[in-house]
């Protein structure tokens, strides 16, 4: 439905007062001229969803606007055009969106978790009564990607899609990297700072970029790739003397998430996802992404190589992204939520994890004695794994590290190789493994 400019107020019922929402009011405030040039019309915000009423806050309500307890406040109100839900979880929000899509709201939401793992009823509901769901705000913060793949690259097939996509982890093995720390002391910087939650393992265990990468997947490639299914990888437990030796080899280590297209056996193309830490040289742009910044890399058969840079999170970049959802909204944007003209998208052809093909980093800690290596090198022959580069590290009480970059081979290769060393009594302790893009 197209709205003519100079109409009423676009009136919003807004979820949710914390970091985000607060930037949403400000940001009403602060760009409302220029917001009321580019969608015809005010935004207005007439009641806001707010656990405790009561309470302090660091950011004041609008002097119009209703704080309330009750959610049927913002679904049922019949002067209200659209929800910005920005609550988060998952009960609550998939229970409020349901309902405003029920009584004709356009829906705006900055919730990853709830569009990955249960959001194509959401998505479908929408398109079928041609309301707005729009999520910019869900993936990378600031960085416009999500419009980008609707839109801009709609007349490209999109081969490859990587990036850097929670800035919580970057944080975390940047300051390994620059400042030499341990993980758990750039864990609790990054706490101190806010860049980090009290419970950190939605971000570091590598599940908040894996919400990010299935919607992105969607918007890529039109399919739906079951969030339980993708593999999931963090950064828990990366060690700065990995980062140092990875260093020595160019690269620095990044946590990845990445889809590709991959032919397969049946000679169509299957699509290789995942989250994974992984070492990146330092010839790439991706390299140098540090702090809380994200970075998404897009390779598409038109338009080859595309790189989005930005902040990932915080107040004004997410709810900068909530408003220009709002202000689409307010405009009479087309319910063309997903990219594509159709509201229920096909299983995505999956390849399995272990088919992926890739050269690894292989950090292995073993007995300084004859014959270990010929062994080792044994291990990884009878993978048909060739080793690229060796490094060996001086040690303490005989043991002593060893550092292999290999040439491309399976994950299965690389995982049947270990498991053989391991078997062997190789190895003094568990190894470790990580891709190299």
């Amino acid at each position: 439905m197209n709205l003519p400019r100079g109409q009423k107020p676009f009136v919003v019922g807004l979820a949710g007062l914390g970091t985000v929402g607060g930037g949403l009011v400000r940001l009403l405030e602060e760009n409302a001229e220029l917001t009321r040039l580019r969608a015809g019309r005010d935004i207005v915000v007439k009641r806001i969803l707010v656990r405790d009423a009561a309470k302090a806050r660091e950011v004041s309500p609008p002097a119009d606007a209703e704080l309330t307890t009750d959610a049927a406040a913002l679904t049922d109100d019949p002067e209200i055009d659209a929800l910005a839900e920005l609550i988060g979880g998952i009960d609550q929000a998939r229970a409020l969106i349901d309902r405003a899509l029920d009584k004709g709201k356009h829906v705006v939401t900055a919730n990853k978790a709830l569009l990955a793992e249960d959001g194509l009823a959401l998505f479908k509901k929408a398109e079928n009564n041609n309301l707005v769901l729009r999520c910019e705000a869900a993936v990378a913060g600031a960085i416009p990607i999500v419009q980008t793949m609707k839109e801009s690259l709609t007349g490209n097939r999109v081969t490859s899609l990587l990036g850097i996509l929670n800035g919580t982890s970057n944080y975390i093995l940047s300051e390994m990297t620059t400042g030499n720390l341990d993980f758990d002391t750039a864990l609790k910087q990054a706490q101190e700072l806010g860049y980090a939650e009290a419970d950190p393992s939605l971000d570091i265990d590598g599940h908040d970029a894996a919400h990010k990468l299935i919607l992105l997947i969607r918007l890529a490639h039109g399919v739906d790739y079951p969030y339980a299914t993708l593999p999931v990888s963090g950064i828990r437990g990366i060690s700065v003397m990995d980062i140092r030796l990875a260093e020595e080899f160019g690269y620095h280590i990044k946590l990845i998430g990445r889809v590709r297209e991959v032919a397969d056996t049946r000679g169509g193309m299957s699509l290789e996802a995942g989250v994974f830490p992984a070492l990146v040289h330092n010839r790439y742009l991706l390299a140098r992404v540090n702090g809380v910044y994200n970075a998404i890399r897009v390779e598409a058969n038109a338009a080859g190589s595309l790189f989005f840079h930005g902040r990932g999170a915080g107040a004004l970049p997410t709810a900068g992204a909530a408003l220009s959802d709002l202000v689409a909204a307010a405009r009479g944007a087309p319910a063309d939520n997903t990219g594509f003209a159709r509201p229920d998208l096909p299983q995505a052809a999956v390849l399995p994890w272990e088919d992926g093909r890739s050269s690894f980093y292989v950090r292995l800690t073993v007995r300084d004695r004859p014959g270990v290596l010929r062994d080792l090198a044994g291990a990884m022959a009878a993978e048909e794994i060739s080793v690229a580069q060796m490094i060996q590290k001086s040690g303490e009480g005989g043991i002593v590290p060893l550092v292999f970059m290999t040439h491309e081979t399976t994950t299965r290769a690389m995982n049947k190789s270990l498991e053989r060393m391991r078997d062997a009594g190789l190895l003094t302790e568990p190894a470790v493994c990580h891709r190299v893009l």
